[in-house]
């Protein structure tokens, strides 16, 4: 056997050869995951005072208003003040909000400004776009829910002090996910902005409204419960306000297998879309 024969014969033949400095992407492609990622939060936190801020803003009018209304008299909900008791709901609606908002711009704009390419043509498999997407759009929900958690903590006569940590992280990283990917759905089955908006008025909005935010459900009639209990939005209310105040109108363990199962059901839809490429590819 002569010299080149034994060389041939030490290097195994499944052993990959590459152009030098050429990455090579064998599972997941995490350097563009978190280009992408970066590249969302930039764009939000670029126009904080609109995107973080003013939200916050005006989710604390709602507890001025309503606490100055209601919250009199020494009115109690579930065993603690009125205004403790809409706090923890009135941080995470701003938080579900801001998830939605943030998740069902990014592919609209791209369709709208011709720059959808930008998405589509990275080397991202439709797993690694999605993820970057919905974990943009939780951070811009946490980011809101931390603003309005420092502010509600220095206003008078509103305690919100945790007292159940990980019920706080479980439930508001559900309820940010929830619609965030309700806002991928939302991005790519809309052809203009007002498609994204009618959803934002006439879904997101009564069902973070109706959801037990400013009262409780137990008060309500039969039938009206039966209705708050088939609105997911409830769970991640209800099981966000536990984890502030101890008490809840509903059940944590079946609010989190609830959330969960959505969480993974609208992934899974979501997953299927952008690898199909409906309303998004020729």
């Amino acid at each position: 056997m002569n010299d080149q024969s034994k060389i041939a014969a030490s290097v195994p033949a499944a052993a990959p050869f590459h152009e030098p400095g050429v990455m090579v992407i064998r599972n997941v492609n995490w350097a563009g995951t978190r280009a992408l990622y970066a590249k969302e939060v930039r764009r939000f936190m670029k126009v904080q005072l609109q995107t973080v801020w003013a939200p916050a803003v005006t989710t604390l009018m709602f507890l001025v208003i309503f606490t100055l209304a209601l919250g009199g008299a020494g009115r109690q909900v579930l065993g603690v003040p009125f205004a403790d008791f809409i706090a923890p709901g009135l941080i995470i609606m701003g938080m579900m909000n801001n998830a939605f908002a943030n998740s069902s711009f990014s592919l609209l704009a791209g369709k709208m400004q011709g720059t959808l390419v930008d998405y589509l043509m990275p080397p991202l498999s439709s797993s690694e776009l999605l993820l970057a997407l919905v974990g943009a759009a939780v951070t811009r929900a946490f980011a809101v829910g931390l603003a309005l958690w420092c502010a509600m903590a220095l206003w008078p006569g509103v305690h919100v002090t945790p007292a159940h940590p990980w019920a706080i992280l479980w439930f508001g990283l559900m309820g940010a996910g929830l619609t965030a990917f309700i806002g991928v759905l939302t991005s790519i089955w809309a052809d203009k902005f007002d498609h994204a908006a009618a959803i934002t008025n006439f879904v997101i909005g009564p069902m973070t409204l109706l959801s037990g935010t400013f009262y409780s459900i137990d008060r309500l009639a039969p039938v009206f419960q039966a209705i708050s209990h088939a609105n997911p939005f409830f769970y991640a209310i209800s099981g966000f306000r536990y984890g502030f105040v101890a008490a809840t109108d509903g059940d944590v363990v079946v609010g989190s297998i609830v959330l969960l199962a959505l969480n993974i059901g609208l992934g899974l839809l979501c997953y299927a879309l952008l690898k199909k490429g409906w309303k998004l590819k020729a």
